[in-house]
């Protein structure tokens, strides 16, 4: 037992895992308390499917033999006949056992089961009286006894920390938590079908660099003994995917954990899944109508629908997603803002500080202009949303306009006050990436700890020539969220980061 558990008991549970040590140990003196031969051949939800329909007197009848397996989950006891509801990773099934079935020294041992026991039922499908489909048991087994007791089955688990941080306990109690994993798998099964059937090529790049980069983010920093020097977990694998595109793989995606060192909210988690990809001669338009196309398609496959709720407001996937330049956005969604204000430097830093942005000295008109964004619009947006045309400043890695040098050709999508996806014409300009890279180190003197790091080997690998291409990132996390109206990223990943106890 953990100290950390120990601490976390209360006396009746003291008492109740004494109660299920004691019957461990009869197990034991038994023999081997913890058998592995016997053998699952079927699942609850099969059973459903394959019988639910069929009477009471054709499953008599047919005399359907299987074997089931799972988690005691509930137990009425009846004298000489007894029902079970076991879980297994499927759903629930009932199982009624007999002693007259079992015999004696069987079902004294059934007498003996707990709920969160794990046990094995072989026997022939049937229809209680009341219709409900289940296993009538000829053969038993314990399989793994459970020492201590699950929460309140009509309560559930409802204490957020403890869902968290024992996930396990979270998943067998709530199905609702095991239908978001579920769709979670479904989401990313999807996203690589969509790809593979595109001819994308899946790959995979290191999560520790020598020099972080892809993202302006602040990296975690770890050492390695081995080489005798520092790395830095990823932040975005972008860089080594376009060095891909460069040596040739034209067509690229990597399904990925990230790394940053930030805070973490309903949003935010320091590691997160995401989805990039590259393709070449493409450009950030091309890439707006496949994230278009393929939320369509999760949607469809996932939910069954291409309408679906979130926090009580009804996302509608079937409609074209609206594409405005983020100047077009701030007009749109604050009257009171003029055009006059955005492009003026000076108006547009007293704006930044009246809408409450903490305005520092070293930043240039577009960071600026990408604060007042944050600020003003992103909370008030609901349905989805292209956001195109982002200041240069504040995109170090996308291709300048060819109307406005100001500007780049890049898009994030939101969806519901959250930022879903982040794609843009890529910059191949070796002279102008060196450049902006120096940018970005300079604003890393001055104070930015998410700007990013000078990379003079992808500047070497530019020199070599990249194609015209278009990446992008899409967070899964967030998808999930919004698939499964989930208010919290915490909801999504199975065992987010908590803060040790004690």
């Amino acid at each position: 037992m953990s100290e950390e558990n120990s601490n976390d008991q209360v006396p009746e549970e003291n008492e109740i895992i004494a109660v299920r040590k004691a019957k461990l140990a009869e197990l034991r003196d038994k023999g081997n308390a913890f058998p592995n031969q016997f053998r699952r051949t079927d699942f609850s939800e099969m059973l459903h499917q394959t019988h639910g329909d069929a009477s009471k007197e054709e499953l008599a009848e047919q005399a359907i033999v299987v074997s089931i397996a799972g988690r005691v989950m509930l137990r009425r006891a009846m004298g000489k006949a007894s029902f079970v509801t076991l879980a297994d990773m499927k759903g629930r099934i009932q199982a009624y056992i007999r002693l007259s079935d079992v015999g004696e020294e069987a079902y004294a041992a059934f007498n003996k089961w707990d709920i969160g026991d794990i046990v094995g039922i072989t026997g022939a499908m049937m229809k209680t009286n009341k219709g409900e489909l289940s296993v009538h048991a000829t053969q038993i087994e314990m399989l793994t006894k459970s020492l201590r007791p699950l929460p309140e089955k009509h309560a559930g688990l409802t204490d957020t920390e403890t869902r968290y941080r024992q996930r396990y306990l979270d998943l067998m109690m709530n199905e609702e938590s095991r239908a978001v994993f579920t769709k979670r798998a479904k989401i990313i099964d999807y996203i690589r079908r969509y790809f593979i059937t595109r001819d994308f090529m899946e790959v995979e790049t290191p999560m520790m660099l020598n020099t972080p980069g892809g993202a302006t983010a602040e990296p975690f920093v770890t050492y390695y003994n081995a080489l005798d020097t520092e790395m830095y977990l990823r932040v975005a694998p972008e860089l080594n995917l376009k060095r891909l595109v460069v040596g040739g793989f034209e067509r690229v995606f990597e399904i990925n954990r990230n790394f940053r060192n930030e805070g973490v909210d309903t949003k935010h988690s320091p590691e997160f899944t995401m989805l990039e990809f590259y393709l070449a001669y493409a450009d950030y338009n091309d890439l707006m109508d496949m994230t278009e196309e393929m939320f369509r398609g999760i949607a469809l496959e996932v939910l069954g629908t291409t309408k679906f709720t979130y926090k009580d407001t009804e996302i509608d996937f079937s409609q074209p997603f609206r594409r405005m330049t983020m100047e077009e956005s701030i007009l749109a969604y604050n009257e009171r803002i003029s055009a006059e204000e955005l492009t003026d430097p000076e108006q547009a830093r007293a704006l930044a500080k009246r809408v409450g942005v903490e305005v520092n000295d070293a930043w240039g008109h577009g960071k600026v202009v990408m604060e007042i964004f944050e600020a003003v619009v992103e909370d008030k947006i609901e349905q989805p949303i292209f956001i195109t045309q982002h200041p240069t400043e504040v995109s170090p890695l996308a291709r300048r306009n060819d109307n406005d040098g100001d500007v780049t050709d890049r898009f994030e999508l939101f969806c519901m006050g959250q930022e879903i996806a982040n794609g843009f014409s890529e910059l191949n300009d070796a002279e102008d990436q060196a450049s902006r890279f120096q940018q970005q180190v300079d604003a890393k003197d001055a104070g930015d700890n998410e700007a990013m790091h000078y990379d003079h080997d992808y500047v070497t690998a530019l020199e070599y020539g990249l194609p015209p291409t278009a990446g992008e990132g899409l967070g899964i996390d967030r998808l999930v969220m919004l698939l499964t109206d989930s208010a919290s990223i915490r909801d999504v990943i199975l065992f987010p980061h908590m803060r040790p106890r004690g």
